[in-house]
Order: C-alpha cells, then structure tokens, then sequence
C-alpha cells in the first residue's frame, strides 16, 4: 500500500472513531443527543482539529511507523494524552468552562479504547504467519534409508564372510558390507584393504565378480586412478563394495567427540585445512606433500560421483556407524577423469539450438563430481515442481544460497555475448535432463536458442509434464511475434521473480 493512500485510510478511521465516541458519550447523558451534540460542537471541532495534527506530527498515522503492540499502545496513548491536554487548556485559556467533562473526557478514553482495539486487530491480521507444512530437510541418514529401505534386500548375509570382513574392520561395517553380497555376488571374491592401485592391480585373476576393499575412500590418495583400477579386475558385471565417511558423518563424529565449544573452535581450521587448501590448484601438492593425500574429506555426491565417472552403476547404500558403504556394479568403460573439478567457475554441457552441445558458465553450487549422478539422483527422488530434483543432496549449502540470489547464473552472461543463449528463451538443458522430454517437443526445442531466463518464470507451471506445455505456448507466441513475446514473457517474469518468490531451485 502507498503512503499517501495509508495516510488517507488512517486518518479517515481516526476521525471516524473521534466521532462515533463523541455521539456515543452525548447519548449517554440524560437530556440526550439532541441536546449535548449541538451545545458541544466547538469542543469537537477543536478536539478533532488538535486531535488529528498531534497524529500527524507524532506518527501515528505515519506508514512504517507502528510496527507491534508495544509502538501502538505508547503512540496512541501519547498522542491521545497531548491532544486531549491541548484541547482541556485551550478551553480553559477562554475560560469556556460550561461542557460537560463527560463528554469531554469520555469522548478522549472511549476514542483512546477503540483506537487501539482496531490497532491490535490490524496488527494481528496484517502479521499473522503463513502456516504451510514447513520443508523439512532429511538428513543423510534418513535420505539413504527412505532410497533404499534395508527390508527391500533379499539377500541372506553369509556369516562366513561376515567373520572374514570383521578381521579388517569393524562388526557393524563387516555385517552391513556382508548383507550387500549375495552367494552369486561372492562367486569369485576378492577382499582387500589397500589405498594403493598397484595391489590391485596385481591381485590374481581380472575377471572378478566382486571386490571388496576396507580402506575407506578417504585415505585413497589417486582415488580416480584407483578406482579405474578397479573396474579393470571386475567382470562385465562385477561389484565393487567399499566405504567412505562423509562430511556429513565427519561433522557428527566431530560434535560427538570434543564440546559444543571446542568443535566451533576448530571447524574453521579444519574447514580450510581439509576443505579449502586440498581443492585449490596452487595449494593441493602442498597438501598432498604433508598429508599424503590421506583423509581427505569427501561429500556423498562426489563418493557416489567418483564411483560413476569410473563407469559404475550405484546399486545399494547403507551407513554402518560412521562410514556410508556403497554398493556399486560395473556397468561401462571410465571416463576420462577431470582433475581440476574443485574450481569456483564450471563448464556445463548443454544442448542448444539445432541440436548442438555447447558449455554453459555457473559457479559452482554442487559438490565435486555430481554432474556424473544426475540420473541417479532422478532415479531416487524425480522431479519437483520447479523443474529441479527432489531432495538433491548435490547442492552445497554455499549453493542452496547462490541459487536464491541467482549468483550461479551470472557467469551465463559469457554466454550471451558469445551468442551461445539470449536473454530470455527456453532453459538450456543437460543431455539427461533432454531425455526425459517428449520426442515432439525436443524435436520442437532445438530449433530455438535458448534464454538466460526461462518462461517457467512468467508461467510458473509444477512438474515436468506443465513444464513442457509451458514452453510450448512460448514457441506457439513466439513464432508469430518474436520480440513482443519476450518482451511480455521478460517483464512477467521479473514480476513473478520480485512479488510472486518465483524460483526453480
């Protein structure tokens, strides 16, 4: 609401309470209305004339002025007080003492009372909360438990092996590692604990059906390099089981370890020593010289993500204790490994217009590797309704953050001058993401470039299927008025961007 319209509303309802307590307190005396709201007049006059000025100059009527009980009982009761004082003295000065105080008076408290019974109902109204199911983020626990519910396996853990597992590492890990192997799984078995590539690469046959290695993840130094390794000793259908303790479960062993106070104490050091030095290109030999590489911390997404860019199928999850076990089958060759995936600045591949792939600028929001799980996730938890997975455990908190303020998008701006994307137009999407649209409308997508923002904005349709109908009638409009309908689709997204909350992450 405008100030000026604010200022209009509440003067008239102040005026309209002064006066209905003025008739209210003159009905109230014996010989009635007719007669005390004709003699009293000039009180009113003057009352409502000092009453309204002493409002303005106060703030009581002022927008932004009265913002709880505390600012509306202390205005009111003061401006109240100084008008009707005001008011008392002047017709004490002209020495006109023949009203009733009754009137008087009674006209000031009752107009006092209904100002601020109107006051706290505005109040409560205008700061009632929003009650709607509050989003409640799973932890990882409960993340991979709901994806993969332990009474949905069929398979009877052999106590034999469980025995064997236990002789390098703990019983809980040895039971939830031995409840992920079937009898047929355990054909060809190898057990391992070893961070160094070259043991398995020397283990005796290379044609596995399965391997299980104890060292966790995190104490491998040339993880990719290992784990490629691995995919060469396996069988076309050979399992790999290993562990990893992610920062998640770091951060619960921490808390659980040292006080509430000492752990504040040493996030910091322990964030930048074991997050920020490791993945920084001038800083990573220094870290790999004094470390050995070993311990490095690692997110579920880039566990799960190495595992997949190694050319592994994830097929089962399951903590034990600290460690998150993984389950994963050989499904393809590895792909080439990027070794500078830890940058601020990364390249997307996206499918563009006539079909054509080209990289998209974004800061980094998700956690390293992640781009390699994108079927994965969308397997486990689909689509929401702003086009984005469900429950994406990639994104970082830094990301959940950049993604509101759209500081991801800004390096798509590079994008734009190099023509690869306009302004505004359909959203560039991944290969994966490609895939789960319709033969027609892909067909239909490639033969427009698409837009730094998306008509989802202007539409705000929910899930996939609203989605592609959205871009649709976007196609529809654009081909018979191009300019115009990104003109309209431009400003009724910025609408919906800055009144509506419209987001898609």
């Amino acid at each position: 609401m405008k100030r000026g319209k604010f200022r209009v509303i509440t003067l008239s309802a102040d005026i309209l309470i002064l006066a209905s307590s003025y008739i209210f307190m003159s009905m109230l005396k014996p010989a009635g209305l007719k007669t005390y709201m004709f003699s009293h007049i000039t009180f009113f006059v003057m009352l409502a004339f000092l009453w309204i000025l002493v409002s303005a100059v106060s703030g009581k009527i002022g927008r932004g002025r009265i913002i709880n009980l505390r600012t509306l009982f202390s205005r009111v009761l003061t401006s109240n007080l100084i008008a009707t004082s005001m008011a008392a003295l002047l017709l004490f000065a002209l020495r006109d003492l023949g009203y009733s105080r009754q009137v008087v008076f009674g006209t000031a408290i009752t107009a006092t009372f209904l100002e601020l019974v109107s006051g706290s109902v505005y109040l409560a109204f205008r700061k009632a909360p929003l009650i709607t199911q509050a989003e409640i983020r799973l932890s990882e626990r409960e993340l991979v438990a709901r994806s993969h519910p332990s009474e949905a396996s069929d398979i009877i853990p052999d106590p034999a092996l469980t025995m064997r597992l236990q002789e390098g590492c703990s019983r809980v890990r040895a039971e939830a590692l031995s409840s992920l192997v079937s009898r047929e799984d355990a054909a060809r078995l190898a057990i391992v604990s070893t961070s160094e590539a070259f043991n398995i690469q020397n283990l005796e046959h290379s044609n596995y059906t399965c391997i299980i290695n104890l060292r966790p993840m995190n104490g491998i130094r040339k993880l990719d390099r290992f784990l490629d390794t691995v995919n060469l000793k396996l069988g076309v259908d050979g399992l790999f089981l290993c562990s990893v303790e992610t920062l998640e479960q770091r951060a619960e062993r921490l808390k659980e370890k040292y006080s509430s106070i000492v752990y504040y104490l040493i996030f910091l050091p322990d964030f930048l020593i074991n997050r920020v030095i490791p993945r920084m290109r001038i800083t990573r030999g220094l870290w790999e010289f004094f470390t050995g590489g070993a311990n490095a911390p690692f997110s579920r997404a880039e566990a799960l993500g190495r595992l997949s860019r190694a050319g592994f199928a994830i097929k089962q999850e399951k903590f034990a204790g600290n460690m998150l076990c993984i389950k994963a089958g050989r499904r393809s060759e590895p792909k080439p490994a990027n070794e500078n995936g830890y940058g601020l600045i990364i390249t997307l591949p996206r499918i563009g217009r006539d079909g054509r792939t080209f990289n998209v600028y974004k800061l980094r929001t998700m956690h390293p590797y992640s781009e390699y799980i994108q079927d994965y996730v969308y397997g486990l938890h689909s689509i929401a309704d702003g086009g984005k997975m469900n429950d994406d455990f990639r994104v970082t908190v830094w990301g959940r953050f950049a993604r509101k303020v759209w500081l991801d998008e800004l390096p798509m701006i590079v994008n734009i001058l190099k023509g690869d994307i306009k302004l505004f137009g359909v959203r560039p999407l991944s290969k994966h993401y490609f895939s789960l649209y319709d033969d027609d409308i892909r067909d239909r997508r490639i033969r427009y470039k698409p837009g730094l923002l998306p008509p989802y904005y202007a539409d705000l349709p929910t899930g996939l299927e609203a989605i592609q109908h959205s871009e649709l009638k976007y196609f529809d409009s654009w081909d018979q008025n191009p300019l115009g309908t990104d003109i309209r689709y431009f400003a009724r997204s910025i609408f919906n961007i800055f009144f509506r909350n419209a987001r898609s992450a």
